[in-house]
């Protein structure tokens, strides 16, 4: 009699923990933002709105069996700015197309009714949004939903907060040991460059880099001493508008451009068909193919603003893939542009075979080449 009551009870418990949700074994834990926020959030998250859907480059990489499930909405930027990235995801994980989208900007705030309606467990916001949140009162509102926000940047200082933010994502997914084997691998990749640098000292060509070109149609968009900017002087070259520009973006005129006297100019674009229908944006990215990009990237150097320019003359163009400003695969670039300032210094460095890896170890899609293209050489 009591084996049978003894027995009753265990399965009694045992149904009782099955019935429990995953939800109810979560630990609430607090973590640092970029901003140096601290935030209770429970984790491991289970549901989140990105306020940028190019998060999922980092978010794929950590959960690379089923990185929809996680998503509860996002920002449709990922679908307009690398249209060929989210089909990748698209065809792994069908489950894509049912994640709800909203529109908006990197500035932009998720709307208070399409939070409230998600229910999630965490809002996740680019640092481009924290004035727009102080003004609206964005973080108290929601704090009074029990819903927490976090603030992570690839975009604004990367050499700074690409690591936090990866760490950050880590902590909200339960994914820290995978996280951090993320940093080290980006760490080795760009020490493969700042070692040769720092031993060589080599002289450092003067460059502009042409931000968002063919997204802007007027000259001459371009990065300060962050982003774009920094990856140049990281790999080994001299960014004309870092001791003009105070700031991560700003717009150099002609005449600047030409006292300047660049060497090498590189185009930071994409496939922006989205955007600007028929522009003159350089198709580089995912699957971009080589011969369309040169097409397209030889408009570049009859810009009145390089009329002269050294670059002009020796046809140092070179087309990047723009959403390395705003992932965490900066090393790519910054190998890439190495190559091109000091091809004899880096003849054996293979970027696409670096990218090729990441994908391999990292993330649940197939690598597929195309994120660089240059008129000097003809090739990748």
């Amino acid at each position: 009699m009591t084996y049978i009551r003894t027995t009753a009870l265990a399965a009694l418990v045992l149904s009782w923990a099955v019935a429990i949700p995953i939800s109810a074994f979560a630990e609430t834990i607090t973590v640092t933002d970029v901003t140096g926020r601290e935030v209770a959030v429970e984790t491991p998250v289970e549901r989140a709105i990105l306020g940028e859907g190019r998060q999922l480059y980092v978010l794929a990489a950590l959960d690379r069996e089923d990185p929809a499930r996680r998503i509860a909405a996002w920002r449709n930027d990922l679908k307009e700015a690398d249209p060929a990235t989210y089909q990748a995801y698209l065809q792994r994980f069908p489950e894509f197309a049912g994640v709800p989208t909203f529109s908006g900007y990197e500035d932009s705030l998720v709307d208070l009714e399409t939070t409230i309606v998600q229910k999630p467990d965490v809002v996740i916001l680019n640092y481009e949004t924290v004035q727009a949140a102080e003004e609206a009162q964005y973080i108290e509102k929601l704090a009074a939903l029990e819903i927490p926000v976090v603030y992570v940047d690839f975009r604004r200082r990367p050499m700074e907060n690409t690591e936090p933010t990866i760490r950050l994502f880590g902590q909200l997914f339960g994914q820290e040991k995978r996280a951090e084997a993320l940093i080290e691998f980006r760490r080795r990749e760009i020490a493969r460059v700042t070692d040769v640098i720092a031993a060589t000292s080599p002289n450092r060509p003067r460059v502009l880099i042409d931000r968002a070109g063919g997204y802007y149609e007027d000259c001459c968009h371009t990065f300060g001493d962050e982003n774009f900017g920094k990856f140049v002087e990281i790999a080994g070259g001299d960014n004309i508008a870092r001791n003009i520009l105070p700031g991560t973006f700003g717009q150099l005129n002609a005449e600047q451009v030409i006292a300047a006297d660049p060497q090498h100019v590189i185009v930071t674009s994409a496939h922006w068909e989205a955007y600007v229908p028929g522009g003159t944006w350089v198709p580089v990215g995912a699957g971009g193919d080589p011969a369309e990009a040169m097409h397209k990237l030889e408009f570049y150097p009859s810009r009145p603003a390089y009329t002269g320019i050294p670059a002009q003359k020796t046809q140092s163009f070179h087309a990047i893939w723009h959403q390395f400003y705003n992932s965490p695969y900066q090393f790519a670039a910054i190998q890439q542009i190495a190559k091109w300032l000091h091809p004899e210094l880096f003849a054996d460095l293979d970027p696409d075979a670096n990218f090729r890896r990441l994908h391999d170890e990292f993330l649940p899609v197939d690598y597929q080449g195309g994120y660089w293209v240059s008129l000097s050489n003809g090739k990748d």
